[in-house]
């Protein structure tokens, strides 16, 4: 334990239904981090210029893991490399070994530096991908339909596809090359032969051969044969073009939402601070404090930065940060945390921490180093790639001269090169991840959850542990009053029309839950006379003659309190909910019972993560008394409470480093860097912005339901995607012997493409009839408790 109260850095409470607790060394994803080598280690970061896939990631980190003493970590979703820098070793030395693998390097952008509105709304990727399907529709049809194809149709479809091949192409053909100088292939070598082998030859035939003769007809033939023509394949250069920007379009997006996980952080620290000088205050920009300085919050205001209460008494909404369902009192000598919310009473707090070492600056730092231990997507298609070109290659120059050796006419064995390069041009392993992404993608969020991109579904089989947080994930997130304790003779409409009217005229959120449910019963309440406030306590009024009193037992000292009542009390605070007593004329006659309640699906949703073969964990900020009341309601056995967030993480770790693939649901910040550490992080779609760029999945609908729903359509994507990407290889590696072998035309070769597209595509739309899981009925208990106290 530190001396701010925090868990260090290298253990952590593990607390368990048992009671037992336990000190975990903090994991990593692949076991107990190692500690640092001996000397001086600069950590830094560099934004990565140039990649356009996974393959290109794991480059740049093989290249730079090589330099003696460094150790890297590249991340392929923000573009950015986490580096350990040993002695001896300069940044500039880094950028060098990023550049001779063909890529760039710089220092990135400040976090909390925006984007410019140009490049938001002046995307170029997308404006290259609209331009380029434009033309490329007209191409596609004029080459697939005959009975499109006028008279000189060619040379329209040549005028439109040279842009696309050209233009639209030029990323792809960029990327090629830089991989072609490293002596290595991707997905990008692959694309670009197609697409040039296709264009060329159709450039060759046109300008070369006689397939400009006007009113000529491409005529379909399963075996190339003599024609009066030579065949153009301008609609396969085209379509291979689109099919392969779309993708990237959309996976570009993708990344660029996962960096707003932590400018979403940032963001909740408050901009500006009142400053307190000579008993003046000043408004000033945030990053004027320093350390020591004093500042004043008010009502209502985030507090700036952590620090030490010197003055003053307030309520505290911790629930951004730590999870605590019901706000806190602080006074003098009491620490607070930034971007945390003062809800009654002013405070005069000396600053502690600023800057990067507040606690908020820590999470997002946590969020961004766990976004970087990710595992990588599936790059299936990459990593074959890496071998599947080559034997391509290999395989159409063998064609040739195979073809040429025999005898063969020069255009007959260029056919059956082409036919080779054609068909091997990945146009299926393309869409094989977009289409299947982008209808369960779209049939998820009818139902209610958001799914970021392939990398959110790579562990959903293999998940088998479920890590929840506890407010506003299992339970409603806001303390409600659920239950009315009354002594004899007295009239619960009664007590909630003299005690509410005396809470409303309070700002305390307990006072406001009981007040909230008295008019919502009651209608409008009475007006209250002689009203005080007493801070830490509760409140005092008078209303229809009567001098209410309520709040803690301690401000009704020499108040008569009935057996049944005390024990109403000590019976609600030993399940962790807040008890406010009420009385007048000496009697105690209420006990209020408030507390955060249980969402209506969280049981249901519990029985059927278990039928997934989930195991439950409950991971919470509040303490075990309340974590376990909880948990036995909805059915968990395993609890671990009291964490802190950056706790959280660690015990994800743990869990991880034990062997556990895990999920982890949560909603607010302070889930936000666990989430971004589990396998698969689920974020409560009404929680804090933080946690729901930081997590994997979205959940709309703000249930647990939602997740049942999320871990069965990505369990179902990703088997529709492996489904597809096996088909797209085997259909190209099917093919590959029959235009060796001189028995396919290439205009056969594009259509077989364009078949295992079609193909692609609609094992892709079954998703579409993926039923949800239905809510159960509320039971009456909940429909009392909706309805009233």
């Amino acid at each position: 334990m530190t001396q701010d109260g925090h868990l260090d850095e290298t253990a952590a409470l593990r607390r368990s239904a048992d009671g037992r607790v336990r000190v975990g060394v903090a994991a990593g994803r692949n076991g107990p981090v190692a500690p640092a080598g001996p000397g001086p280690v600069t950590e830094t970061e560099l934004a990565i210029g140039g990649m356009t896939c996974g393959a290109c990631a794991a480059r740049v980190e093989r290249k730079l893991n090589k330099l003696d003493g460094v150790r890297a970590m590249v991340n392929y979703a923000t573009e950015k490399a986490h580096v350990e820098i040993p002695d001896g070793t300069s940044v500039e030395d880094i950028v060098r070994a990023v550049e001779a693998a063909g890529y760039t390097a710089q220092p990135p952008r400040p976090r909390a530096e925006p984007e410019p509105a140009a490049q938001v709304t002046g995307d170029p990727a997308r404006r290259r991908l609209i331009v380029t399907a434009a033309l490329a529709v007209p191409v596609i049809a004029l080459g697939m339909v005959p009975p499109l194809q006028f008279t000189n149709w060619q040379w329209l479809s040549v005028m439109l596809a040279a842009p696309v091949a050209v233009w639209g192409a030029w990323p792809i053909h960029r990327a090629a090359w830089t991989n072609l100088r490293h002596g290595t292939g991707t997905m990008d070598t692959l694309v670009s032969l197609g697409v040039a082998a296709a264009f060329l030859w159709s450039l060759y035939s046109l300008f070369l051969g006689n397939a400009g003769v006007p009113g000529i007809r491409h005529e379909f033939s399963f075996t190339p044969k003599p024609l009066d023509h030579d065949g153009i394949y301008l609609e396969v250069a085209a379509g291979v073009t689109v099919f392969i920007l779309t993708g990237r379009y959309f996976e570009s997006r993708s990344r660029r939402r996962a960096g707003a996980a932590l400018r979403t952080l940032l963001d909740l620290g408050a901009k500006t601070v009142t400053m307190l000088r000579d008993g003046r205050e000043d408004r000033v920009p945030i990053e004027r404090l320093r350390v020591g300085d004093e500042f004043v919050t008010r009502p209502g205001e985030k507090i700036a930065t952590d620090g030490v209460v010197i003055d003053g008494d307030s309520t505290v909404d911790l629930s951004t940060v730590t999870g605590e369902s019901m706000p806190v009192e602080v006074t003098a000598g009491d620490e607070v945390t930034g971007a945390t919310i003062a809800l009654s009473g002013r405070l005069v707090v000396r600053a502690t921490r600023v800057g990067a070492d507040t606690r908020l600056a820590r999470i997002a730092k946590m969020v961004e180093k766990a976004q970087s231990g990710k595992a990588a997507a599936q790059r299936l298609a990459d990593r074959v790639a890496g071998v599947f070109v080559p034997i391509v290659l290999t395989l159409a120059v063998g064609t040739l001269g195979f073809w040429l050796g025999t005898g063969a006419s020069a255009d007959a064995a260029i056919t059956a090169a082409v036919a080779v390069l054609i068909i091997a041009c990945p146009c299926a392993l393309g869409l094989a991840t977009p289409t299947a992404l982008l209808v369960g993608t779209g049939r998820a969020a009818q139902l209610g959850v958001l799914v970021k991109g392939p990398e959110a579904l790579e562990s959903t089989r293999r998940v088998d542990t479920i890590v929840l947080d506890k407010t506003g994930t299992v339970t409603a997130g806001r303390p409600s009053l659920v239950r009315v304790h009354a002594g004899k003779n007295v009239d619960v409409d009664d007590l909630l029309w003299l005690v509410g009217a005396v809470e409303e005229a309070s700002e305390h959120p307990i006072a406001s839950c009981i007040a909230t449910a008295a008019t919502k019963r009651l209608g409008q309440l009475p007006a209250v006379r002689d009203f005080r406030s007493v801070a830490g306590a509760g409140v005092q009024g008078t209303v229809d003659g009567y001098r209410i009193t309520a709040g803690k037992l301690d401000l009704l000292t020499g108040f008569m309190m009935p057996m049944s009542l005390l024990r109403a009390k000590n019976e609600a605070e030993a399940a962790g909910c807040t008890a406010v007593v009420a009385g007048w004329d000496g009697i105690v006659h209420a006990v209020f019972v408030v507390a955060d309640t249980i969402k209506p699906t969280s049981a249901t949703a519990l029985r059927q993560l278990r039928g997934l073969g989930l195991r439950p964990v409950l991971l919470t900020g509040d303490n075990e008394t309340v974590a376990g009341s909880i948990a036995r309601e909805v059915g968990i056995d395993e609890v671990i409470a009291g964490v802190s967030p950056e706790g959280k993480v660690r015990v994800i770790e743990d869990l991880q480093a034990r062997g556990a693939v895990v999920a982890m649901v949560g909603d607010g910040v302070n889930d936000a860097a666990a989430l971004a550490a589990a396998d698969l992080g689920l974020s409560i779609g009404t929680g804090t912005d933080a946690a729901i760029e930081a997590g994997d999945l979205t959940l709309v609908r703000g249930d647990l339901l939602a997740a049942v729903d999320a871990i069965r359509l990505s369990r179902k994507t990703l088997a529709t995607i492996k489904a597809n990407l096996f088909w797209a290889f085997a259909y190209n590696l099917g093919a590959l012997p029959l235009a060796a072998a001189g028995l396919l035309n290439p205009m056969i070769a594009g259509a077989a493409m364009a078949l295992s597209s079609f193909l692609v595509v609609s094992n892709s739309l079954r998703l579409k009839r993926f039923r949800g899981t239905p809510a159960p009925e509320l039971t009456t208990r909940h429909r009392r408790a909706a309805a009233s106290p």
